[in-house]
């Protein structure tokens, strides 16, 4: 199958109680593309600078990312600087600078108008419902948001939502969009708006997956080290949704599968700064770290 994402292309200055990274690679799309590389095709459309290193160009393409859609414009690349305390859940921005992305139209190439699963990384909601109506429609519409367009751009959110079967958010930004501090009652609103399935990043805590007629939770991985949980959303984000791709089927038993292959790409993006991690990444590694993450929540029935 294959599988489109539109979001931003980045760098990043980041610093947490464990060191700093300058102006390292960044953007929703590059680790959401990186993290589903390891599990379908992926094809990307983005915006760069003439800033832009052909060394990061070379690294997606290593990773097999399809990158006809990445538009190189005059000016500088995105660029996002933020601080991390001891509260890994929370970044403190800094700086943002949008740089060549304050005016990125996506323009979907021919040749990606007839993708299986699309997925629309946190942008303008006006510019997601775009992108959906530039493609043959998919299979499958996966969406991300924050809370920047759901108190600014509400209406334009709501409006897109009712043509997304999967939005992924975290806690703070379900309250906000359902206006309602249970995150079931929280889920049920948002279902309501168009997405039959939610899912509801909770950071360290893990996340939270509402059906049609489910609910399931997974645990967070307990790691020793985390480094920087810059992209930790986007990266479960990529493996959620590259291995919905992959398996070629959207039923409850493979999203709960998605939501831990989810997990497992966010538990190891997380252990070093930027792509650090995910650069070195084995699939085997991905397997056995599945594996341990079904050994966390395996228990009897009562006797």
């Amino acid at each position: 199958m294959s599988l489109l994402v539109v979001g931003s292309v980045a760098f990043d200055s980041v610093k947490t109680p464990f060191g700093v990274a300058e102006d390292v690679l960044g953007g929703s799309a590059t680790y959401f593309s990186t993290a589903a590389s390891y599990f379908t095709d992926v094809k990307l459309v983005a915006v760069v600078g003439d800033d832009f290193p052909e060394k990061h160009v070379s690294f997606l393409k290593s990773r097999k990312v399809d990158v006809e859609g990445l538009q190189r414009t005059a000016g500088k690349t995105f660029r996002w600087k933020g601080e991390y305390g001891y509260d890994l859940n929370e970044a403190k921005t800094l700086e943002t600078h949008l740089n060549v992305f304050e005016g990125f139209k996506p323009e979907v190439p021919e040749s990606y108008k007839k993708p299986d699963v699309l997925f629309l990384a946190n942008i303008d909601p006006v510019l997601q419902r775009e992108v959906l109506h530039q493609v043959e429609r998919p299979k499958l519409v996966a969406c991300d948001t924050m809370n920047f367009w759901i108190g600014g751009k509400r209406a334009e959110l709501v409006r897109t939502l009712a043509e997304v079967d999967i939005l992924l958010i975290n806690e703070g930004e379900a309250r906000e969009l359902a206006g309602e501090p249970n995150l079931v009652k929280a889920a049920k609103a948002i279902q309501g708006m168009g997405p039959s399935t939610l899912v509801i990043k909770r950071g360290e805590y893990g996340a939270l997956l509402f059906g049609t007629d489910y609910v399931f939770s997974a645990p967070a991985y307990p790691l020793e080290s985390v480094f920087d949980p810059t992209g930790a959303g986007d990266s479960f984000a990529g493996g959620f949704v590259g291995y919905l791709d992959n398996m070629h089927n959207f039923d409850e038993k493979s999203l709960k599968q998605a939501i831990i292959f989810g997990s497992v790409m966010a538990s190891f993006n997380v252990e070093d700064f930027s792509l650090n991690r995910m650069k070195s990444l084995d699939y085997k590694e991905i397997e056995s770290r599945y594996r341990e993450f079904r050994k966390l929540t395996l228990f009897d029935d009562i006797a």
